[in-house]
């Protein structure tokens, strides 16, 4: 589109002017339709300045999470995956699209979902030019136990995807919430399919949240009080597009690297994991119980003392740390 082509040449430009004449002449298109680019351009939020004897120059970019923004930041050339204006959840049409038969490694990214959707069947808001939600569509041929340290794997996978893109170190509360600055930043949801005869994994989907422009107005709800984004805990507007294209590639070198040798990535979740040390609420369906959390062991479960001493190794549920979200019970 000539929207996008005159996008991509005042981008190139890099704060330089350039005027009508070179834009029409460089992209094969008429003055008047460089000019309705340019008026388009504004209407989605680009700050464009026009000057008499210069020409045009861009000022500023909204950030738009979209395939062409996208694609700008990633390294390489990758297939199957699409970014959506808006969708009810990114693990939703990912599921739908496993179904319809979509190769391993497919991708799902939107700007907006209408039905996010978090662990325990817990909402995720999701409002549109705030966060990133991002899917992946995996088809590993194993038996589902060889899966168990996926959704940890995915939370490290998240925190290097953050760090290359901000330098913020980002701690994990067990299993898989991504913290900032004592707040939830980001949260994951995994979801896996059997098949019937074999009992091996059909397919599992890993389905990732972060907030990235939230204002504290944002947040509504049971997470107004413990909610934080990438924005508001650093002090700098951080880029969807390019956060996004860093965590496809993360996700990717999980695939490729960690999956099957997931102690690769012990030692980056045990140095992450806030729980560790600490008293924790073990919250397993209505039972909540005070315990010590020890250690992370080499599947990613979660070592812990009970009040009588007797240690056992927690695989499900969740924990809540004294001290954050608002638990000091």
């Amino acid at each position: 589109m000539s929207r996008q082509r005159v996008c991509a040449a005042l981008q190139a430009a890099e704060g330089e002017y350039r005027s009508g004449e070179e834009l029409s002449r460089d992209i094969g298109i008429s003055r008047a339709a460089v000019w309705k680019a340019v008026e388009a351009l504004r209407r989605q939020g680009y700050d464009i300045e026009a000057r008499t004897g210069k020409g045009y120059r861009l000022l500023q970019s909204p950030d738009l999470l979209r395939q062409d923004t996208l694609a700008h930041y990633l390294t390489g050339q990758r297939e199957n995956w699409q970014v959506l204006e808006s969708v009810d959840s990114t693990n939703s049409a990912c599921r739908r699209l496993a179904l319809e038969g979509a190769p391993d490694g497919t991708v799902v990214v939107a700007d907006c979902q209408t039905a996010g959707r978090g662990r325990r069947g817990r909402s995720f808001q999701s409002p549109a030019g705030k966060g990133l939600f991002f899917s992946i569509l995996w088809r590993p041929d194993c038996a589902p136990e060889k899966l168990l340290p996926l959704t940890a794997l995915s939370a490290v996978a998240a925190c290097r995807a953050i760090r290359r893109v901000t330098g913020a170190e980002v701690q994990i509360k067990w299993p898989n919430d991504l913290v900032l600055s004592g707040r939830k930043l980001a949260g994951i949801l995994t979801e896996m399919a059997l098949e019937g005869e074999s009992g091996h994994v059909s397919h599992v989907v890993v389905g990732i949240g972060i907030n990235v422009h939230q204002r504290p107005e944002d947040f509504g709800g049971e997470v107004a009080d413990i909610a934080t984004s990438l924005d508001l805990a650093l002090g700098k507007n951080v880029c969807r597009a390019q956060l996004a294209a860093a965590l496809l590639e993360e996700m990717d070198l999980l695939r490729r690297e960690v999956l099957f040798a997931p102690e690769k990535w012990l030692a980056d979740y045990r140095s992450a994991c806030l729980s560790i040390g600490r008293t924790v609420q073990l919250i397993r369906g209505e039972s909540r119980e005070q315990v010590q959390a020890l250690a992370v062991d080499e599947q990613y479960g979660l070592v812990v003392r009970h009040r009588d001493g007797t240690e056992e190794t927690v695989r499900s549920g969740e924990v809540s740390v004294r001290g954050l979200y608002g638990y000091t019970e």
